[in-house]
């Protein structure tokens, strides 16, 4: 059976508070726990309707409320802090409750010191690229992002999480650091320098990436597991997986490739209630992608039904996203992990009402067969 897991963002539905989603957060964690899923991931967003700003905060929190799960990172960015920082804490982490924590690595889309594309020069148009289908899997246009990266908004609130005329430091060079600090190899200026906690923790780092660039080729060329966000780029998501295997060398901490791939989820009794409650899921997405941000998680019964234009600008999400009763649900999530050649799965699912969402993880997990 191919295991299944959770990425939680805590989200923070309308007329809710972060305090609460951070609750939920937990409860569903402990549920998870029972049910089955392998591990529980939590992602790092800032300044929006999500609470999940502070992964390792989270993590502890979770992993001190459940016993035997996996908690973990999906994924830190490492473009906002450093390597010491992440190795010390997930290091104390580790230590608190060993061997069940995942480190989950990631760049964000605007790193420090890397201005973004000026949106009044030209851009050299991308050529057309067809939606198409794979053996039951949608793969969509790619959503152009340039225009989401340029905005006043997203800049200065990136801003806020750096340094002044601080820099980044390569991903690569970053992982790098990381891996000699847990191996206790790491020098600086010739000398040796120990994290504490940290060195000797059992801790793999997890390489989350979203395209067949930078990230999935490290990832293969490190020998370390990788994860691909369908349900954030479902263009460019297997294409992802195809690189990361083409470029796989066995290491110390896999001796064949470990792919683990996203996808987004509702699922209720029926396909008619399910079809409801991710109705307003297209205005979530939309607030993201034109207004730089998420908002509280819209009532569907409070949405009025997208625009043309605004279904425009979300429409590969929503064709990407699984809504149905447990078995619709379960074919199109073995479809993806037959075409991605997954060893792993892991399922986001957000609705307004915390029991439905309680509900959606719960039916899914018995379809799966992990009940």
């Amino acid at each position: 059976m191919i295991p299944l897991s959770i990425l939680d963002l805590s989200p923070i539905s309308a007329g809710s508070d972060a305090a609460t989603a951070l609750r939920n957060t937990v409860e569903l964690a402990q549920h998870a726990e029972r049910w089955g899923y392998r591990r529980y991931w939590i992602a790092e967003h800032h300044f929006v309707a999500v609470a999940s700003a502070a992964p390792a905060v989270l993590i502890g929190q979770i992993a001190s409320a459940t016993n035997s799960i996996r908690v973990g990172s999906a994924a830190v960015q490492l473009s906002h802090t450093t390597a010491a920082a992440v190795i010390e804490s997930f290091g104390m982490l580790d230590a608190f409750y060993p061997g069940r924590i995942d480190l989950g690595l990631g760049r964000s889309a605007l790193r420090r010191g890397v201005k973004p594309r000026d949106p009044a020069k030209a851009r050299e148009p991308r050529p057309p690229v067809e939606w198409r289908e794979v053996d039951g899997v949608v793969i969509p246009p790619p959503f152009d992002v340039r225009t989401l990266l340029s905005s006043g908004r997203v800049q200065a609130t990136m801003a806020i999480l750096q340094q002044p005329e601080t820099v980044a430091r390569d991903f690569a060079e970053q992982v790098g650091d990381i891996i000699a600090m847990l191996t206790g190899t790491y020098r600086v200026d010739g000398f040796d320098v120990h994290a504490v906690p940290g060195e000797g923790a059992a801790l793999t780092p997890w390489i989350f990436g979203s395209s067949k660039g930078h990230s999935a080729l490290l990832a293969g060329a490190l020998g370390l597991p990788f994860v691909a966000s369908y349900h954030l780029t479902p263009a460019t998501a297997l294409e992802a997986v195809d690189a990361y295997r083409a470029a796989f060398v066995p290491s110390a901490y896999l001796a064949r490739p470990y792919v683990v791939v996203s996808a987004d989820v509702v699922v209720a009794d029926d396909t008619a209630t399910a079809r409801h409650l991710a109705a307003s899921y297209g205005h979530w997405v939309y607030s993201i992608r034109v207004n730089g941000g998420a908002i509280p998680y819209p009532d569907p019964a409070d949405c009025a039904p997208l625009t043309e234009e605004q279904r425009a600008v979300v429409i590969d999400r929503l064709a990407t996203q699984f809504v149905g009763d447990p078995d619709e649900v379960a074919q199109r999530l073995h479809a993806l992990q037959r075409v991605a050649g997954a060893d792993e799965l892991v399922i986001t699912s957000v609705t307004h009402g915390h029991q439905d969402r309680l509900h959606s993880h719960e039916l899914i997990a018995r379809s799966w067969g992990l009940m």
